[in-house]
């Protein structure tokens, strides 16, 4: 089972998520695909995935992308899982503190309030360095114009990377590597 794990504002509706369950479904396994819609409330958002991993049938693999990817970092430490974490948020209280205020989905016109308490419940997440480095591989792209991949690169420093020249921060090679996330 693969539970991806979006990103800030976004949803099941992202394009990575979407290629996942693509080419799980080309290969007979759509079952293997869990995406949440996740609240803006990082405490709802760990809480309701959570419940996905202490349901799931076997141990998931989480894929988790920008805040996503601090999730997966949070939640491998949890309950010792492998994590594929992609242009992840480092620290994402400190990344989303200016993003304090109304924020708009990215997939939907909905609107939510992002607030202090939340950047405090991110803050009270946050782990010194991953816990079991074996069990997380960063991907990352340099042109990533969100997030600075060096942070990421330093901060999973003892954990297995591949890190590419160019692309963003929507990581414009998830499809190439689909294959060696499935292996890992």
């Amino acid at each position: 089972m693969f539970l991806f794990i979006h990103g800030f504002t976004s949803s099941s509706q992202s394009t990575k998520a979407q290629q996942l369950r693509n080419w799980l479904t080309l290969q007979g396994r759509e079952s293997e695909w869990v995406c949440p819609d996740l609240p803006i409330d990082p405490t709802e958002a760990i809480a309701m995935l959570s419940e996905i991993i202490e349901q799931a049938p076997q141990p998931p693999k989480l894929v988790g992308s920008s805040l996503g990817g601090f999730y997966a970092t949070v939640l491998a430490a949890r309950y010792n899982l492998k994590a594929v974490v992609i242009n992840p948020a480092v620290h994402a209280g400190l990344v989303l503190r200016q993003a304090i205020g109304p924020q708009k989905s990215w997939h939907s016109e909905e609107l939510m309030e992002f607030t202090q308490a939340h950047v405090d419940s991110l803050n009270a997440m946050d782990l010194l360095a991953p816990a079991e480095p074996d069990n997380i591989f960063l991907m990352a792209e340099k042109a990533d114009e969100t997030l600075d991949w060096q942070a990421a690169g330093d901060y999973y420093r003892d954990c297995h990377q591949l890190i590419f020249r160019g692309g963003n921060h929507s990581f414009t090679r998830f499809q190439e590597v689909l294959e060696l996330i499935d292996r890992f």
